[in-house]
Formats: C-alpha cells, structure tokens, sequence
C-alpha cells in the first residue's frame, strides 16, 4: 500500500512539473508575441534623426556620416534565395561615434569591386539592431583575407583599431549592389508547440495512470 501511494505522488508530481512547464511557455508566447507586436510597429514607423534619439533595438533612424571604405569587411553569408555571397560591412563614424554599418549583400566576384562603394553618406536611411552573439561553432575569421564568418568583436578591433556602438545600422534604400538586407519582425517562437507538447504529455501520464490504477486497484 505504501509503494503505491509513493508511485501516486510521484506520477502526480510529474504531472504537476509537465504542467507548470506548459504554463511557463503559455507566458513565454504572450511575451514573444508582445515583442514582435512592438518590433513590428517599429519598423512602420518613419525614421527618426539618429543624434535625437535614445539608441533601441529596430529602430528606424536616418543620419549622415562617414563610411570608412579601407576597412570595408566582408562577412560570409546567404542571400535571401540562399545563395552564398558576402555581406558588406563597414565602420561609420556618426557624431563623433563608430558604429558598424550592414550595407547588404553581394556575389562573391564583386568583393573588392569599386561599384559597390556607392552610397549616400549624406543621407543615410537604416534600422538599428543590436549585435548578436558570434557562433562559437563557425569557422575563425581570415582577417588577413578580410574573409569573415562572425563579427568577432576582438577581432574587429585588431582589423580597424577601434570599438564600435554595440547597435549595427542596417542600411535600407534601392541599393542593387550591395543589396541591402530586409530587416523584419521574423524571431523564433515555438512557445505554443512547446507548451502543447508538455500538455499533451501530462494528459497522456494522467490518463496511462488512471487506467492502471482503476485496474490494479
């Protein structure tokens, strides 16, 4: 009798874990949809001047300043089609301040090719988005080749010699050549089938239990 109530609390105790897990991502949904809601409002709105505002994450903002073309990197990437090319990034100085500027992809064969230095630095239109975390498991940068995989922040400073708004400006426009990137609302949210799966999982524990128990007992 007293292994099975110890069996009974256990199982009800696994139950009980399996259904605060399902509540959890019920609550990591209504966040994640908040977010996107947000970040999608954002990227309707007009851009705003870079130097009058507080730096956020999706922001769209327009400025002027000046690209450094001689540290230009090139940052292995796939396009949109998912052909690999190079996404063109270089460091801008706004207000006295370095940033990195995404100016969009490009073919391989058009690295290093002057046609693609054409931009207006007078009028610079993008979206804000902080830098995300490098992969540990990509390759390491050439930096020598100027051939990158990660925005390495170290290895960004021994390439140009200076540190960099943690904040990468985006660059929208009719650019063909670099092709600049679509910046969107687009984030991983598998929260409600996560929350379905330990649902279903302490449903199906609950019933598998009951049977047994009505047929044991």
């Amino acid at each position: 009798m007293k292994h099975k109530i110890l069996f009974s609390v256990f199982v009800y105790f696994i139950i009980l874990v399996l259904i605060s897990l399902g509540s959890w991502q019920l609550y990591r949904l209504s966040w994640k949809l908040d977010l996107i809601k947000q970040i999608e409002d954002s990227l309707r709105n007009k851009p705003v001047e870079l130097s009058e505002v507080d730096e956020k994450n999706f922001l769209r903002v327009k400025t002027s300043g000046e690209i450094n073309f001689q540290k230009q990197i090139y940052l292995y990437n796939l396009n949109q089609n998912g052909k690999p090319g190079f996404e063109v990034i270089n460091p801008i100085l706004i207000n006295n301040k370095n940033y990195l500027i995404n100016r969009g992809w490009i073919p391989f064969d058009k690295k290093n090719e002057s046609e693609i230095n054409l931009v207006n630095q007078k009028n610079i239109i993008g979206t804000l988005k902080i830098q995300s975390k490098a992969n540990s498991f990509k390759p390491k940068n050439d930096i020598k080749k100027n051939y990158w995989f990660t925005l390495n922040r170290n290895d960004i400073y021994k390439y140009t010699g200076k540190k960099f708004s943690k904040y990468i400006i985006y660059l929208n426009g009719n650019y063909s050549l670099p092709k600049p990137k679509v910046v969107t609302a687009k984030i991983s949210n598998n929260h409600k089938k996560y929350a379905i799966t330990w649902f279903s999982m302490a449903i199906s524990i609950l019933l598998i239990y009951l049977y047994f128990r009505k047929k044991n007992y």
